[in-house]
């Protein structure tokens, strides 16, 4: 009766992933980031992203990602009347695992999604200005790996897609001076199936 009962089971899981959609693709693009800090005046900087895309399921859809990124952020600070600046670069891994639905027809697809994402930092490249350094000797010990979040929208238009998504971080890249890093991408990719 064991076996029977697992061979069913094995046969109704088999129907049910054949029937389920599923898309595997590559995907690139821009996004503007910066770091927030309450203790400088900050803004964004301009970076990239590349990297590949699975999609499980119809109107109800889990989105697996992995890509390398650039982001960072300047800073800019007035003490006693001197001037300090700084900007940071990031080279980083990126595993978002979106959640989402979907709604329209094979040729022209809406979406919208949600999920966690874990970023590895790869490298760094920092480049202070000369009084910097003396002045704060504690800045821009970031962190290896961080957690955070992203939303968005989507669209699919054939084989063509293309996201706009807001990433917030749960964790901070710097404990020190409490820095969250934030960025707006907007990344195009294709889908071989």
């Amino acid at each position: 009766m064991k076996k029977y009962l697992l061979s069913a089971m094995l046969v109704i899981a088999a129907t049910i992933g054949a029937q389920a959609q599923f898309s595997l693709g590559v995907k690139g693009g821009v996004n503007y980031s910066q770091i927030n800090s309450d203790n400088f005046h900050h803004s964004s900087v301009a970076g990239y992203q590349a990297g590949l895309f699975a999609r499980f399921g119809g109107g109800f859809y889990v989105q697996p990602e992995l890509y390398l990124s650039s982001t960072g952020g300047k800073f800019d600070a007035n003490q006693n009347g001197t001037d300090y600046s700084a900007k940071v670069k990031f080279t980083n891994l990126n595993v978002p695992l979106l959640f989402g639905g979907s709604f329209g027809d094979k040729d022209l697809n809406f979406r919208i999604m949600a999920g966690p994402i874990y970023t590895y930092l790869m490298d760094k490249h920092q480049d202070f200005s000369n009084n910097f350094n003396a002045a704060f000797d504690d800045f821009g010990r970031y962190n290896n790996s961080t957690l955070g979040y992203q939303a968005g929208a989507g669209v699919d238009i054939g084989p063509i897609t293309a996201d706009l998504r807001y990433e917030g971080n749960l964790t901070k890249v710097d404990d020190n001076y409490g820095q969250r890093q934030n960025l707006w991408a907007l990344s195009v990719g294709f889908k071989f199936f």
